[in-house]
């Protein structure tokens, strides 16, 4: 019914990609949403052609941890660099997959992301190139910037495939400058894509909604395809309360715990069992 629907308002108001976003920005609350590079925004390719941009951000965040927490260390600042960028190309990809079942291009020259005045991190996102892979009974489908495959799990392959690949060039450039590991940052991406997925379920404010984010992650990471770490591990559990809620095991860490009076986070996977 979301699907149908969606379709309806994609032939309204236009049906390239750039309608789709629009569309998508009024469904969600944590970035802003655009097709353009407004001064200022940052290109991921830009970012990974220039490794030392990354000591940059960091050096942003270490002020802004040190202003919040007396203390900025190294392995936090990257631990959060880290899930900040994977979360520009697993975001972006999650929207659309959920409410377009569209898969835009996640290549770094086709991502920009503006960083926060407050926190570094960021809080814009924009998807700049207007080909996308759909299904046959999109709206959009018979457009020259559309391709079409022939059903979910075909599309939910390209996603997938178009993620590892832009987190692929992320590892490379970034495990030299931050010195993580790759398993810390295939890891960090496995999160990033798993959480992404979820939350744009779980935007929808219902448990609905949250169970077709939930579907969508089983979907897409129905098994383990490396070098991300793990398939979807989202799973019921029960309270004390007795009421029953979505959670997932986290890969990654993201070191928090070294800031002062701050303990390991729930489901650290430093402290449980995998």
């Amino acid at each position: 019914m979301n699907q149908q629907r969606s379709f309806r308002d994609a032939r309204e108001v236009g049906d390239g990609l750039a309608s789709s976003l629009r569309r998508i920005s009024g469904r969600q609350t944590r970035s802003e949403l655009r097709s353009d590079v407004p001064e200022g925004w940052i290109r991921c390719s830009e970012l990974l052609e220039t490794p030392s941009n990354f000591d940059e951000w960091r050096g942003l965040l270490g002020d802004w941890l040190l202003r919040e927490h007396s203390a900025a260390p190294a392995s936090t600042t990257a631990s959060w660099v880290m899930t900040w960028y994977l979360h520009v190309p697993a975001y972006v990809g999650a929207l659309l997959w959920h409410h377009e079942r569209r898969v835009p291009s996640l290549k770094p020259s086709s991502l920009a992301f503006r960083l926060a005045d407050d926190r570094p991190h960021p809080d814009g996102m924009a998807q700049l190139d207007d080909g996308f892979h759909c299904l046959p009974t999109d709206p959009g489908s018979a457009r020259p910037e559309a391709t079409v495959v022939r059903d979910e799990r075909a599309l939910a392959a390209v996603l997938r495939a178009r993620y590892l690949a832009h987190a692929a060039r992320f590892v490379q450039v970034y495990a030299p400058v931050s010195r993580l590991g790759r398993r810390t940052l295939w890891a960090a991406a496995t999160d990033a894509l798993e959480n992404s997925l979820w939350w744009a379920g779980r935007q929808g404010g219902t448990p609905e909604a949250e169970g077709a984010g939930v579907a969508d992650a089983a979907l897409v990471l129905d098994e383990r395809y490396a070098p991300l770490t793990s398939a979807s591990t989202l799973r019921l559990v029960e309270g004390a309360d007795g009421h029953r809620e979505w959670t997932r095991r986290r890969e990654s860490c993201c070191f928090s715990y070294l800031l002062p009076s701050s303990d390991e986070c729930d489901g650290c996977p430093r402290t449980c069992s995998r």
